[in-house]
């Protein structure tokens, strides 16, 4: 069984001995560390749902990540408590628990690109081109190699983001506590380790961890003590942190209930449809004849109502699975087993049947696909010059012509840039890096668009 005295460590990365300072405790100190780092704030223009909208109430990244880490933080509070009263964790280390799934819920799509899902794809998609005609960078990446390229994953991103590339690319990067990267693993598995185990397990349904960056979460999984296992190949990846179960569900419970929301707004819906799908999840009907009432003020209350009924239907899961959790077991969400299951399993259709499939989000998806190969290939060329200088950047970048401008004008980093692996998560690092704005803008800069 794991053990909350190192689940809850406030060692960080790179400092396995840091201690809480008084009246700062390192969930704060986390949380703040993301709050404050250019990652988090360009996630203010990054799609949610509907990319490039105009409407000022639809979400994107950074208020469904600030909802999420609100929503985490109750459910946090709220087990914490529970198990208080079982004697299951010591007194005052609920405000821990609840700190740290508030902490990881903020960073939990910090390392999301441009254009939200469908920009994860199209990303995959250029690098499974590439690696067809085994030229440029391709020609140098093995075949294990691939698949994190292929199946680009956010989560591996925020990963990389948190653990290496913030705060100066320092040993250890933003440097946050075991306890809140460990709560931000879902998925706690390189892309290899998850191919070769063959998602036998619920954090291995994707990876969240670049092979390049394996050594540093082992050090996290290490002194969180999270079960450490073995794919037929002998590949490691680990049990997921039992508050990664709380992340996740902060999660389904904003994305579902808030795209719904979005979607009457944005006329995707009906709002009567909404409102009829959300009074399903509360259990309550709220028809009242209030002539101050519009619709939308309807859908905000039952909204709120919702999310409210989802956390305390979450909380029980948890509880209710407590055993299997904390043995490293557990192999479901928590919604998925939840008494809301139904409620939310008739959301996930509607979303697939009616929300992401709505024509104006397919139509800009596809804008959005165009506009990262363009970049992509624009910016693969670059590296295929470093290549050509031996991956030395100052040869390159002497030789005062294009490529050297095009590094100046979006001051690309070439740091650690050796081989074509790290030429390779360079590229994903910059084009993944990109607000949707800054996208179009760069697109049209290297294709000769005149600035408006």
């Amino acid at each position: 069984m794991m053990d909350w005295t190192q689940l809850l460590s406030s060692g960080r990365l790179c400092r396995p001995d840091y201690t809480d300072r008084p009246g700062r405790p390192a969930y704060l100190q986390d949380y703040d560390r993301i709050l404050f780092s250019e990652p988090f704030r360009r996630l203010a223009q990054k799609t949610q749902v509907h990319p490039l909208y105009d409407h000022d109430h639809v979400h994107h990244r950074m208020i469904h990540s600030m909802e999420t880490s609100s929503v985490g933080r109750s459910l946090g509070i709220q087990v914490g408590q529970a198990l208080v009263r079982q004697g299951r964790l010591e007194d005052g280390l609920q405000h821990v628990m609840a700190g740290t799934v508030q902490a990881a819920c903020l960073a939990h799509d910090i390392g999301n690109p441009p254009f939200g899902h469908s920009g994860e794809a199209s990303i995959g998609a250029w690098f499974a081109r590439l690696f067809a005609t085994g030229t440029g960078l391709g020609a140098g990446i093995s075949p294990d190699q691939r698949a994190e390229f292929e199946a680009f994953e956010g989560n591996a991103q925020g990963f990389r983001i948190t653990a290496r590339l913030e705060m100066g690319r320092r040993e250890g990067g933003m440097r946050l506590s075991y306890a809140t990267l460990g709560a931000f693993a879902k998925y706690p598995c390189t892309a290899a380790s998850a191919a070769d185990a063959k998602g036998s397990y619920v954090g291995l349904k994707k990876f969240g961890v670049f092979a390049g960056d394996e050594a540093l979460f082992a050090e996290a999984a290490e002194a969180l003590g999270l079960p450490e296992e073995r794919s037929p190949k002998g590949l490691r990846w680990w049990r997921r942190h039992p508050l990664a179960f709380l992340v996740e569900a902060a999660d389904d419970i904003c994305y579902r209930i808030l795209d719904l929301e979005d979607a009457a707004t944005v006329g995707d819906l009906d709002s009567d449809v909404v409102s009829e799908i959300l009074e399903d999840i509360t259990g309550k009907r709220n028809r009242e004849d209030d002539p101050q009432m519009t619709l939308s003020d309807r859908v905000g209350m039952l909204r709120a109502m919702a999310i409210g009924a989802a956390i305390d239907s979450a909380v029980a899961a948890f509880l209710d699975n407590y055993d299997s959790i904390m043995a490293g077991t557990f192999d479901d969400g928590l919604m998925e087993v939840s008494g809301k299951a139904p409620a939310f399993a008739r959301l996930k259709e509607i979303s697939n049947a009616r929300i992401f499939t709505a024509r104006r989000k397919t139509e800009l998806e596809i804008v959005g696909r165009q506009v990262l190969f363009t970049i992509l290939d624009e910016f693969h060329a670059l590296f295929v010059a470093l290549k050509a200088c031996n991956w030395e950047a100052d040869r390159l970048l002497s030789q005062h012509g294009y490529w050297t401008q095009l590094v100046r004008a979006v001051d690309l980093d070439l740091r650690g840039v050796v081989d074509d692996y790290t030429a390779a998560h360079a590229l994903t690092d910059f084009v993944s890096g990109m607000t949707d704005r800054y996208a179009l803008r760069v697109r049209d800069m290297i294709t000769g668009q005149v600035p408006g």
